[in-house]
């Protein structure tokens, strides 16, 4: 009997030690019923240390994360999930755990659950609530974007894709020398960088470049933003593939920068004002490949290598040789 009651001690010990746990979390919401199917996009806030999710356009959760201290920032920028585990341990730092890990580099940044103190605290990686973490976990999918902003802003949706416009090269300033080869990603997520100092367009599939080519945008004098296709179509048809509908985008609701002036001029205003030129040709082959959850990001700076200084704009899907477990089979890593 003594041994029964010692168990059960132990069992309610427990029990009551998982409440108490769970009552220490941190508030959050989550709502996916409002939104039941669509591609999921996570936007992380480091100045608000707030994660809020969308699904199909629709905010589906929300809540507050820990991103890294001082000397372990966590960097800005476009991400695709490159690997989840529900039961992960850092081999960086002593073997900690990381529930529902979700990698967003192969150096070591990902999203999981961990202490939240209430301010930015870890070693660069996400931290999120325990059960807010298990509950993204499950909508969550290999490839999808995550953005990490400076700061959060509120949320629109563009039913002309942002850079649909006057898509034909004229005599004077002709817009060929596009290159294409999707053949070298056939598949996974796809993400597009328009450089407005570069004008170019530069296209990757599961981080790897499938396309590029010139975009002139006349006046350029917008700021970085960032957009994502939903599911479903527009009433009005395609200018870049014509005689297709035109696809549905969300501006993804963000300050990707610490720039204080705002974004400056908005992509989608450029279009309707006809200042947005794309090769017809290369246009329609781009069109091809969208579909939801494909992201654009529109930058005033350089993408002449793919990247920009202090942002990240994804990461190739395979793990290079020295990565953090890349010993490891790619089945292991599931």
């Amino acid at each position: 009997m003594a041994g029964i009651a010692l168990a059960l001690a132990m069992v309610l010990g427990s029990a009551a030690g998982a409440v108490a746990a769970a009552a220490q979390e941190p508030a959050f919401s989550w709502t996916p019923e409002v939104a039941p199917q669509g591609p999921v996009l996570i936007v992380i806030g480091l100045d608000e240390q707030r994660a809020v999710v969308y699904r199909n356009g629709v905010r589906i959760g929300s809540s507050p994360v820990s991103t890294g201290k001082e000397g372990h920032e966590t960097p800005t920028g476009v991400f695709n999930i490159l690997q989840k585990r529900r039961e992960h341990y850092s081999n960086l730092y002593n073997n900690a755990p990381m529930p529902f890990m979700q990698r967003l580099t192969w150096d070591g940044i990902a999203l999981h659950a961990g202490h939240l103190p209430g301010y930015p605290a870890s070693h660069g990686c996400v931290r999120l609530p325990y059960a807010f973490s298990e509950a993204l976990f499950g909508v969550t999918e290999r490839g999808m974007t995550v953005v990490v902003a400076q700061q959060l802003e509120s949320p629109s949706v563009a039913t002309r894709a942002p850079f649909e416009g006057g898509n034909t090269a004229d005599s004077e300033t002709p817009l060929g020398g596009w290159t294409w080869q999707p053949e070298r990603a056939p598949s996974g997520p796809v993400t597009m960088v328009l450089s407005t100092a570069d004008q170019a367009l530069v296209v990757m599939r599961g981080g790897i470049e499938i396309g590029r080519g010139p975009v002139r945008v006349d006046n350029a004098g917008m700021g970085t933003q960032a957009y994502a296709v939903l599911e479903g179509t527009a009433a009005e048809n395609s200018r870049l593939a014509p005689g297709q509908p035109a696809l549905n985008w969300m501006q993804i609701p963000v300050r990707l920068d610490n720039a204080s002036d705002g974004t400056g001029e908005d992509m989608r205003a450029a279009v309707a004002a006809g200042r947005v030129h794309i090769d017809p040709t290369f246009a329609v082959q781009v069109h091809a490949v969208l579909a939801p959850g494909s992201t654009l990001l529109v930058t005033p700076e350089s993408i002449a290598d793919v990247s920009t200084e202090g942002f990240t704009i994804l990461e190739a899907a395979a793990p290079p040789t020295d990565a953090p477990n890349s010993q490891e089979s790619e089945e292991k890593q599931r």
